[in-house]
């Protein structure tokens, strides 16, 4: 990045996973990181690994008082990028609606939340980049909380990029595929949920947090300077296809 060492990058989910690497990418262009988490001791490890100057922060984005403090603590900021989501499984007919408002609640509403208090903490020319996903477009049979949350957060990409760019605060998502990180290990370790990904894959794979975090890193630079409102699509081919049936692998572990 252009002049990275003079800017500030709060990453939101920066634990492990996507989050993680996109810290490293970021941290390695000479961006001051602050590594954001729920998992306050994993963020304090992150940063420790990354060393000085950057830090750790504690944050529940659920909870507009801790998203709220967390942006008093980082100050003025010219990059966001929030990586915290998670999902569940199960069929509509059947599905707690507390389970249901679990997954909104982190993936859309937290996303809201975080936007907010971003386009206030923003500089001038800024960025606000959130982690989607391929089942923003395409659905998936017992995840619809997921599904219904990462199509709402890609309309809200394009509302937040509409209302924060007469201050030139340019509003991306990237909408990864199937990528190996602690959130999908239980989806990875049902029997055939992988294969049947990557056999739907036209790059014949499954992705890594680095295919994100170079992507981040890019959505992120003024190489990007006239792109908003856009969430890229990256999972290899996969959103040609069709998503794996992962509720029916899961009923047939589930049966044996």
């Amino acid at each position: 990045m252009d002049n990275s060492s003079q800017r500030t990058a709060l990453i939101i989910g920066a634990a492990s996973g996507i989050g993680w690497a996109s810290a490293k990418a970021l941290a390695a262009d000479g961006a001051h990181v602050t590594v954001a988490d729920r998992n306050i001791d994993g963020a304090r490890e992150r940063a420790a690994e990354l060393g000085a100057p950057h830090t750790a922060a504690h944050v529940e984005v659920t909870d507009e008082a801790s998203v709220q403090a967390l942006f008093a603590q980082t100050g003025p900021l010219d990059v966001v990028v929030n990586c915290a989501g998670f999902s569940n499984v199960g069929m509509i007919t059947d599905m707690p609606v507390e389970d249901f408002r679990a997954v909104i609640d982190v993936c859309l509403n937290g996303a809201f939340i975080v936007a907010k208090h971003a386009g206030r903490a923003l500089s001038e020319g800024g960025v606000l980049l959130s982690i989607s996903s391929l089942n923003a477009r395409q659905p998936a049979a017992g995840m619809s909380a997921y599904c219904a949350a990462k199509a709402g957060l890609s309309m809200l990409t394009q509302v937040a990029a509409l209302e924060l760019g007469p201050r030139g605060i340019r509003v991306n998502a990237v909408a990864p595929g199937f990528v190996h990180t602690p959130l999908t290990a239980p989806a990875a370790a049902v029997p055939g949920v992988v294969e049947e990904y990557v056999e739907n894959t036209a790059l014949g794979r499954a992705g890594t947090p680095e295919d994100i975090a170079e992507a981040v890193r890019y959505l992120c630079s003024p190489a990007s300077s006239w792109l908003t409102g856009e969430v890229l699509d990256l999972n290899g081919g996969a959103h040609m296809k069709r998503y794996p049936d992962v509720m029916g692998h899961v009923m047939k572990l589930a049966a044996q």
